[in-house]
């Protein structure tokens, strides 16, 4: 029994960490980082490898969580340097002219930026995205389709400062 879960393990591994860790690195920008989040992801699988039901969709959501968390503790640093340099009273503008995709998509709320970073950063179909939230498939449309009219204001507004 054990040789078997072991054996379905390794295949999932086999299966699913490359892809899982490019998804990672074009989120986090960072190779090193990319495969710390897809190796932590796996690990948290392995500790509850009996009771998950949907090994994948699992994997992916955890791997979203901690991208989020990376993106906080960046945001984090970031700050912190602006506080101990002069930078922000410089240029107090600096954050809003980066019209960055990946910083406008971590500044979404959970809701949106949870639907947004399946459906579109991991390829999965909307029928997909709504077992793993847990939501109706036209919730989830909805979500997606508010996330980019927020992304398209953002950006708009980015653009605009940079001009």
């Amino acid at each position: 029994m054990k040789r078997s879960r072991d054996r379905a393990a390794s295949e999932l591994f086999a299966a699913l960490y490359p892809r899982l860790a490019g998804w990672c690195r074009r989120l986090v920008d960072d190779d090193g980082t990319a495969h710390e989040i897809a190796s932590e992801a796996f690990t948290r699988l392995w500790a509850r490898w009996t009771s998950v039901e949907e090994p994948r969709g699992f994997l992916y959501v955890t791997a979203a969580n901690l991208v989020r968390d990376h993106w906080r503790k960046l945001e984090r640093e970031r700050r912190a340097m602006r506080r101990v340099t002069s930078e922000a009273a410089l240029r107090p503008h600096a954050e809003q002219a980066d019209p960055s995709v990946r910083l406008l998509v971590q500044s979404l709320p959970e809701r949106l930026r949870v639907p947004i970073l399946l459906h579109y950063y991991a390829d999965m179909p909307v029928r997909e995205v709504s077992v793993l939230t847990g939501r109706k498939e036209g919730t989830v449309k909805a979500d997606l389709h508010a996330a980019r009219e927020l992304l398209r204001a953002h950006l708009r507004r980015s653009l605009d400062h940079t001009l």
